[in-house]
């Protein structure tokens, strides 16, 4: 047949997924299952001849061959031959296989002539129409089907129409049809239902809300309708709906996780754990809710009850083996739950449980760099570093990650002169490795190789010009040795331009501007890194600013709050040595 119609690889795709969209309507509507089946369509009788069988067989040959254009025009012409709705369906997916849109819609109206009973056929047909954006002809079929069909049928039948319409480009237009088509049935909660999704679709909130509102007058149970005003609801508002409809429909569980899911992005982790406590106890082999109760007790710093909850989980994976679930998640947090409590050996236990697939989990590497920190943290620094010798890289970026890893061990070790050769020895490997660079600078600054340092820094801007850190940490060695001062100030505008409201960039920022004597800026710049992020060495900048500027008490209250935090702090210890304060 060529290349009639278009071509477009999109075009097929855009109209396959409507029609998609549409056959995954909801099939369960308010907790009633609804049967969706038409009359089947009656077969053509029509003898499978010796003709008719070679032709489908080579034109399957054909196809498996690379040949969509030879197959598609033999079973379109095959069933032609025999009406048969089956052989158009068949030449229908060779050419959105092949997404050749003009074919496909062919062969589909085809089908449809064969089979006008075929709820498939209806909603392919009906994605192209999305696609051509021909609202008319959806409205007009969806009109037909609420006609004739079982008014059982009809809620379906109308959320199909708003999920196919909701695909439509014109957003507004396409609310309108959807109004049309729904007209005759105004006094039906699932009209209403429908025009609550619709207009939340195309962005009405208050729409959305008052149509949602009405079916919940009618319909107090009506999980979809709440659902439908928590999503065009602040969450705010949403949580208290949610609240007042399960206080009447204690046994809502879609409504209930919804809810408990708001109420974590709402930071409120104690009536989230009881909302979930409540599905896992409606449903104990519901293992979502399980693993979540697990992530909220670490969340509330009660480890032993996340413990709890997640080895329920992993039993409850075992005793499932048919199913395809990763523990790996689970896995690393036991491991570090059993790390917080100092049994190395058991969080090293946990981690030796996660697979590799091969090398399809991603987490698996990382969690290799986790058990060699482990073996450091139990004083075996020799293990740490030979276990890293076993673990094979897949690729540049992991090579770099293990010897990042290495460096970090030995550092942490108190051995910096080797933990700079193994980075040197890997930026021999990696020479314009600009992670590489900047470790290895960060080291050369610690051990006062400002020379090295900076040389490391320069290249790393000039290979990765949008990295943030290595501008940040050229400009802050400057303004920490009050030296080219000016230029530490243009490095670190640049790294804030780069990432805006990062609290240690802003911290170098106000440093600089202290040691430039521009006071205000200094503190405007200071005060919000510390709103950002209460860390002990920004509160030592702050402070001495602050002592700087004559305000005493406000640098000392900060001071004090940065020792209950850090008491240890080096950098604090020694700014109020040399400033001879005793906060």
């Amino acid at each position: 047949m060529g290349q009639q119609g278009t071509d477009s690889t999109g075009d097929a795709k855009h109209a396959n997924d409507a029609a998609q969209a549409a056959l995954s309507a909801e099939k369960t509507l308010n907790g009633v299952t609804a049967d969706v089946s038409l009359p089947e369509d009656k077969l053509p009788e029509v003898a499978l001849s010796e003709e008719l069988f070679y032709k489908i067989i080579t034109a399957e040959i054909a196809y498996q061959r690379g040949s969509w254009q030879g197959a598609y025009v033999t079973l379109y012409s095959v069933a032609q031959q025999t009406r048969d709705p089956r052989v158009a369906r068949r030449a229908a997916e060779i050419a959105l296989s092949a997404k050749q849109a003009g074919e496909a819609l062919a062969a589909i109206r085809l089908w449809r002539e064969f089979a006008p009973n075929s709820n498939e056929a209806t909603q392919y047909y009906l994605g192209f129409m999305v696609m051509n954006n021909n609202l008319a002809e959806i409205q007009s079929v969806f009109t037909e089907k609420l006609k004739t069909a079982d008014p059982k049928m009809h809620g379906i039948l109308m959320l199909q129409a708003q999920r196919l319409l909701s695909r439509a480009r014109d957003k507004n237009a396409a609310f309108d049809v959807l109004e049309e088509i729904l007209s005759p049935y105004k006094n039906s909660p699932d009209a209403h239902l429908a025009l609550a999704q619709g207009a939340y679709t195309k962005g009405d909130n208050k729409r959305a809300v008052s149509e949602a509102q009405i079916v919940l007058d009618t319909k107090t149970d009506s999980q979809l309708a709440i659902l439908t005003i928590a999503q065009a609801s602040s969450q705010q508002d949403a949580a208290k709906a949610m609240t007042a409809f399960l206080q009447k429909n204690p046994t809502a569980r879609d409504v209930r996780l919804a809810y408990a899911s708001i109420l974590i992005d709402l930071k409120q982790l104690d009536k989230a754990t009881k909302e979930f406590e409540q599905i896992a106890r409606d449903r104990p082999d519901d293992n979502n809710a399980t693993y979540t109760l697990g992530v909220l007790f670490m969340e509330r710093n009660q480890p032993a009850e996340a413990e709890k909850y997640f080895v329920q989980y992993l039993k409850t994976l075992e005793a499932r083996p048919g199913e395809e679930r990763d523990p790996t998640n689970a896995l690393v947090n036991l491991a570090r739950i059993a790390g917080e409590r100092k049994d190395y050996k058991a969080a090293q236990d946990w981690l030796s449980q996660v697979e590799s697939f091969d090398g399809r989990n991603t987490a698996w590497f990382n969690v290799q760099m986790r058990r060699a920190f482990l073996y450091a943290k139990e004083g075996k620094l020799d293990d740490a570093r030979q276990f890293l010798r076993t673990v094979k890289a897949s690729n540049e970026a992991e090579q770099t990650q293990l010897v990042q890893t290495e460096a970090q061990l030995l550092k942490d070790a108190g051995q910096p002169d080797q933990a700079k050769a193994i980075l040197q020895e890997g930026i021999q490997q990696q020479p314009n490795n600009p992670d590489l660079l900047y470790d290895f600078a960060m080291l050369a600054e610690a051990q006062k190789d400002i020379s090295s340092m900076e040389t490391s820094l320069r290249k790393v801007i000039e290979l990765a010009p949008n990295s943030q850190h290595a501008y940040n940490a050229l400009g802050y060695s400057f303004a920490d040795r009050n030296i080219r001062l000016d230029e530490a100030s243009t490095l670190i505008e640049k790294a804030n331009q780069l990432a805006p409201d990062d609290p240690f960039i802003l911290d170098s920022l106000g440093w600089v501007k202290f040691r430039l004597a521009k006071y205000d800026e200094a503190e405007q710049a200071l005060r919000r890194a510390y709103e950002l992020r209460p860390d002990a060495e920004i509160a030592v900048h702050l402070g001495e600013l602050l002592w700087t500027m004559g305000q005493k008490d406000d640098a000392k209250k900060i001071w004090r709050d940065a020792q209950k935090k850090d008491p240890e702090n080096q950098t604090l210890k020694t700014t109020l040595d040399r400033l001879k304060v005793k906060p």
